[in-house]
């Protein structure tokens, strides 16, 4: 068999079959680099007993199967319950709000990617122990993985689905299984799985049009692998698909990333959006707020030699004035409150505090480098990033964040090699 990377004329075809998968996927070949698609052009020839690159590229063109099965070896359905429990206590509060409005009809939620079901899984939980009953919420689930939705529609996982200190909720939807844990079918029954890919114009016609718009979109951690194109046409199927006050909840490093006008629902650290003033224009910290009085509030001050100025007055707001400290959930809803307030210097303060009283943290410093990034403070932020890798390499989120970093300065090179770092960390925690 001939290898994909042997001569110019193979790096032509390779080149080719990355064309394709931008095509079909609006994947960025660059997120995931040359090696992770030649290992998978590699595994499909292999099954196919094709020896040329070239025929596989005719194969890959005509095959809509061969299509899906290529893709299945190069998309990561990489997720865990709860994966970040402070959305999910968001979108709950947020949800039992809007359902709780008189004449409400059942409360709608798309989760897309959904990868083996994780996501929509746990908002479903979350919904069903708030006291919504199955019959107040939709909950439909979409991904381009055939092999993902149908690992979502078995409902079996492995332990590495459960990566939260609190496991309580495995206790009560789950049971174990020949070694693995079956979900609660009062659990399944809330979500529907369909095949689809969001960066498709026209997704989710089927679905549900204009009078059954969705109340809460996810669609986390996919933007940042994908062309700018490909994003404006994802961005495009949202608008589209949320209703007017709706939610999009998307990752952590992915903000910036929107072209559309979108402003904080929440604290920093839960990254849900919403429609903004129309108009368009690019997500970012607003130059002025209204103040509780009505009357503008200046914008973001200088964070240099600023810090010591907001230290009593963030530890008198937060802590209290018996011991001034706080735990690790609290400085992250605290500091992220005063962020979103564009109370920039009282949110790194009440971060720096916390350093100082427990030591580094990695949680802390992605923290920081999020509320400098909100700051516009670019340098301060990808500092703050790379003090999280020292302390966790696998920092997912920090790894894209930096990618995204590196590429608005133009650093292609740099910023393919953190997506590849950000891929090969979702490998290692999916094997663990």
């Amino acid at each position: 068999m001939s290898r994909p990377d042997a001569g110019s004329s193979d790096a032509a075809r390779l080149s080719a079959v990355e064309g394709l998968l931008e095509c079909w996927l609006g994947l960025d070949p660059g997120t995931i680099g040359s090696a992770a698609i030649q290992r998978a052009v590699r595994i499909r020839m292999t099954a196919l007993e094709i020896d040329g690159l070239e025929a596989y590229v005719d194969v890959a063109e005509r095959d809509r199967a061969e299509r899906d099965r290529l893709v299945e070896e190069v998309v990561v359905p990489e997720s865990w319950f709860f994966r970040d429990r402070q959305v999910f206590d968001f979108v709950r509060g947020f949800a039992t709000t809007v359902a709780a409005l008189p004449g409400r009809g059942p409360l709608r939620i798309l989760s897309a990617p959904c990868a083996g079901g994780e996501e929509p899984y746990s908002v479903a939980m979350a919904l069903l122990e708030a006291g919504l009953g199955p019959a107040r919420f939709i909950i439909d689930a979409v991904d381009v993985s055939r092999k993902a939705l149908g690992r979502a529609e078995r409902g079996v996982y492995s332990a590495n689905a459960f990566r939260n200190a609190d496991h309580s909720f495995r206790d009560r939807w789950f049971c174990g299984e020949d070694g693995g844990f079956v979900i609660d079918t009062a659990v399944r029954q809330c979500v529907r799985f369909h095949w689809g890919n969001i960066v498709d114009r026209g997704f989710a016609e089927g679905l549900g049009g204009p009078a059954a718009a969705y109340d809460v979109i996810f669609c986390r951690n996919l933007l940042i692998y994908l062309t700018a194109e490909a994003r404006d046409r994802v961005e495009k199927n949202v608008g589209r698909l949320l209703a007017a006050d709706g939610l999009l909840v998307v990752g952590a490093a992915e903000p910036p990333t929107l072209q559309g006008r979108w402003i904080p629902a929440a604290d920093s650290s839960i990254f849900a959006l919403k429609r903004g003033p129309q108009g368009g224009g690019p997500l970012a910290v607003p130059k002025a707020a209204a103040t509780a009085t009505g009357r503008p509030r200046p914008g973001p001050t200088p964070l240099t030699g600023a810090m010591e100025l907001a230290s009593a007055s963030i530890v008198e707001a937060t802590a209290g004035p018996a011991t001034g400290h706080l735990p690790l959930d609290e400085v992250v809803r605290q500091a992220g409150g005063l962020a979103n307030d564009q109370r920039f210097v009282e949110a790194l303060t009440c971060c720096q505090q916390h350093l100082s009283q427990f030591g580094p943290s990695a949680e802390v410093f992605f923290l920081m480098g999020m509320i400098q990034q909100s700051a516009g403070d670019a340098d301060q932020a990808e500092g703050c990033f790379h003090k999280t890798l020292y302390l966790d390499p696998d920092h997912e989120d920090a790894l894209l964040a930096l990618a995204l970093s590196a590429s608005r300065r133009g650093d292609a090179a740099t910023a393919s090699r953190f997506r590849q770092a950000a891929a090969r960390a979702s490998a290692r925690k999916a094997a663990s």
